[in-house]
């Protein structure tokens, strides 16, 4: 029989930095996207969108992709969107820190568990027996002798090797493969499949046969009422009779019971016997309801204990790559007669994105430069790695900035992943003359706070590094007088918000290094770190910041 086509996704799926994602239907005429709340998809903390960065429009049957005028560009399929384009299945989109996926439903992927749909309940004859865990570990006191007699049963024996397989420690890979092959050897089943939730979804994680069809009823009254299920005879149960699907099978007599660790249940064992090599009982299904417990507590055990060796591991590299990082940034300026110079950064995790060096020149000038990786953590920290093997490379001398930084972006683009980008600004300052030659690459402007009063901004020069390799670049110049401060900085500094939702501003830190301008450079810097952490009360940075201060003395 032909496949069935499936029909076009109705939802798109949105993905950040951190890997996260969400699921957005198809369900309007016009999708926009942006910092802006006015849009649909509002990601107001991602610095690399427009306010109205981009839009998906339907357009008859299909749908087209259009940017909105962004600062930074919409790529389609890792190409700049210079017009309204069509957006298919299949197509992906990079706005910002953002990914938009438009899945192809029409992927085939074999599935080896299919619920087949049915909204009876089960039949109150004789060939359906409801259990669960309370009854079974739970049996009135006139049950006791009876309880104790069974350890000398199949079932009791069955249960005593069951705790010695899952009391040693394996992978948990491997603890699934052994949970199946105790259960299906207690009941002596022809074949099973054991299923756990991750999410809402129920993942398949190990299986002694394949093409199971099992009733939907049967799925959810093992799952939300905690109940476990035998069905003596399929083809007498009213609810299951019907269903072609199991008949086909020749499925006689099934057991579904819950993975359940006192009141939660994480999954579920699903057993069966197409060719009734023998009827299942109420004392299997009792056997197999105690089984999956004591499975389901030694799989959340395991779990954790994965868990916990992950974290050690990573807390470790972690540690490690923070120092190798710290190693890279300039452990002190450099000394340069008639100018006082200084920098810091701090990550708000382990590890970060941001990046500043000073680049002293044989002629006496120096370069003091400043980045900011999109992102934060792990990722972030490799590729401000790259770069600053980069520059050591481009930069050695003064001369060409633009040019150079035209060199830096086409490598970058060659090297960052999609939907990754660097902000970038570098001067080339001449404490002679006090002469700025600039390029800003898409970074927060730099303040030039001056010493009679006032502050101006160094902007232009050309976007943010690793979007487009042909981009071109633009100096500028300007004159650090005797006594004036330049003050580089990245967007956690000017960004910083307090518990209103106010953020520390340019404005904020221009008057704050206008009143310590006299001060070294050191303190200066210093002097902003502390005032942010002010601001923000001391809640925890939402960003790396970095700070750059360097003041003509002579």
């Amino acid at each position: 029989m032909a496949p069935t086509p499936q029909s076009a996704p109705r939802e798109l799926v949105v993905r950040d930095l951190e890997g996260k994602s969400i699921l957005v239907p198809l369900d309007r005429e016009r999708i926009t996207l942006g910092r802006s709340t006015a849009c649909e998809l509002c990601y107001p903390d991602d610095s690399g969108l427009s306010r109205q960065h981009m839009a998906i429009i339907r357009e008859g049957s299909g749908w087209r992709v259009e940017d909105l005028g962004s600062k930074n560009g919409t790529l389609l399929n890792g190409r700049r969107l210079e017009k309204p384009s069509p957006f298919r299945p299949g197509d992906r989109v990079s706005a910002g820190h953002l990914t938009i996926e438009y899945p192809d439903a029409g992927r085939d992927r074999a599935e080896t568990v299919v619920f087949i749909p049915n909204d009876e309940s089960f039949s109150t004859t004789a060939t359906t027996v409801v259990s669960n865990l309370d009854a079974v570990l739970g049996p009135p006191a006139s049950d006791l002798n009876q309880t104790a007699v069974m350890q000398g049963t199949p079932q009791m024996r069955a249960l005593i090797r069951a705790g010695r397989e899952l009391s040693a420690h394996r992978p948990l890979a491997e603890l699934f493969e052994v949970i199946m092959d105790l259960s299906i050897e207690a009941v002596t089943a022809g074949r099973g499949v054991l299923m756990t939730l991750e999410g809402e979804e129920l993942q398949v994680r190990a299986a002694r046969g394949d093409g199971f069809k099992i009733s939907s009823t049967v799925r959810d009254r093992v799952l939300s009422k905690k109940e476990s299920l035998l069905v003596r005879d399929a083809q007498l149960d009213q609810s299951l009779k019907g269903h072609m699907s199991i008949v086909e099978q020749k499925v006689r007599s099934m057991i579904a019971v819950p993975l359940q660790t006192n009141d939660r249940v994480i999954g579920l064992i699903y057993v069966d016997s197409p060719h009734r090599v023998r009827e299942f009982t109420r004392e299997d299904l009792n056997l197999l309801t105690v089984m999956a417990n004591v499975a389901a507590i030694r799989i959340e055990n395991a779990r954790l204990n994965e868990v916990e060796e992950a974290e050690r591991a990573m807390a470790k590299e972690m540690q490690q790559a923070a120092l190798i990082q710290s190693r890279l940034l300039p452990s002190k300026a450099p000394s340069v007669p008639g100018l006082d110079i200084a920098g810091k950064t701090a990550a708000c995790r382990t590890v970060g994105g941001d990046y500043y060096d000073f680049l002293p020149f044989p002629d006496g000038r120096v370069g003091i430069l400043v980045g900011d990786v999109a992102g934060k953590g792990m990722p972030a920290s490799l590729l401000m790695s790259s770069l600053q093997a980069r520059v050591h490379v481009l930069f050695e001398d003064g001369d060409d900035l633009a040019q150079r930084i035209g060199r830096l972006n086409k490598s970058t683009c060659a090297n960052c992943p999609d939907n990754r980008f660097i902000t970038f600004f570098m001067t080339v300052l001449d404490p002679a003359t006090g002469e700025l030659v600039f390029t800003n690459a898409g970074h927060n402007p730099p303040l030039l706070v001056r010493a009679a009063g006032g502050f101006e901004t160094l902007a232009g020069g050309g976007m943010i590094l690793g979007i487009l390799p042909k981009a071109v670049y633009q100096e500028a110049r300007a004159t650090l007088q005797r006594g004036d401060a330049l003050i580089l900085f990245s967007d956690g500094v000017t960004e910083a918000s307090d518990s209103q939702g106010e953020e520390f501003g340019e404005a904020r830190l221009a008057e704050l290094v206008a009143s310590v301008r006299e001060r070294p450079a050191a303190e200066i810097v210093d002097i902003v770190n502390a005032a942010v952490a002010e601001f923000t009360q001391g809640a925890p940075a939402a960003d790396d910041i970095t700070v750059v201060a360097a003041v003509r003395r002579a």
